[in-house]
C-alpha cells in the first residue's frame, strides 16, 4: 500500500516554460526540506480505512506551505527549456538526497484545452516521459518515478485554454509500513 499525498500539501508543482536562465527558484535544499516537513518523514503512520475521499482529508499535513516551481511548456510540445533543466536539476539534487531515498514520485503531465482529447492525452503522457527520462538521466531510478498523462481534465486556472494548464506536476509517494 502506498500513500499519495495531496496537491495542496505535498505537490510539488514543475511546469516547464520559456528559456530564462536565472537561478531556479527553489535550491535543492530547501526542495529536501519541503518534502520532510509536509510528508512528516521518519513518523509513524496509520493506515486509513474508510473512502478515498475521507482518507484524503486525514493525509493532508495544513502546516506544509505548497512548493511551486513554476516554468511551462509551449504550446504542443514536450521538449525541457533550459530554464527546465535548471529547475530540474535542483529537484534531481533533493530526489537523491538520502533523505528521500525512501520515496517514489508520480510525474503526472497536463494539457491546456487546445486539441482533441486523445491529442492531449498523448502530449501530456509525453510530457510527464520527458519529465521522467531527464530524472533517470539524473541519476534518479526509474524505479522511483511513474509517468502519467491526464491531458486537459485537470487544469490548474479557471481558463482552460491558459499556458499555465500545460504543465508536469510531481507528487511524492511515500512506502507505507
Amino acid at each position: 500500500m502506498r500513500l499519495l499525498l495531496s496537491v495542496s500539501a505535498a505537490a510539488l508543482l514543475v511546469s516547464f516554460a520559456a528559456p530564462s536562465f536565472a537561478d531556479p527558484a527553489y535550491k535543492s535544499e530547501a526542495i529536501v526540506e519541503h518534502f520532510i516537513k509536509s510528508a512528516e518523514l521518519g513518523k509513524a503512520r496509520a493506515i486509513c480505512v474508510g473512502t478515498e475521499q475521507e482518507c484524503a482529508k486525514q493525509l493532508v499535513n495544513e502546516a506544509a506551505s505548497p512548493l511551486n516551481m513554476k516554468v511551462t511548456f509551449e504550446l504542443n510540445s514536450d521538449r525541457l527549456t533550459g530554464e527546465a533543466k535548471q529547475t530540474l536539476d535542483e529537484f534531481a539534487k533533493a530526489m537523491n538526497d538520502q533523505a528521500l531515498k525512501v520515496a517514489s514520485f508520480q510525474v503526472e503531465g497536463h494539457t491546456d484545452a487546445t486539441g482533441t482529447d486523445v491529442y492531449n492525452d498523448t502530449l501530456s503522457m509525453r510530457r510527464a516521459q520527458s519529465v521522467s527520462a531527464y530524472l533517470e538521466g539524473l541519476g534518479v531510478s526509474a524505479e522511483r518515478l511513474k509517468a502519467e498523462g491526464f491531458g486537459k481534465r485537470h487544469p490548474s486556472v479557471s481558463d482552460p485554454f491558459a499556458p499555465e494548464n500545460r504543465r508536469v506536476e510531481t507528487r511524492i509517494v511515500l512506502p507505507q509500513g
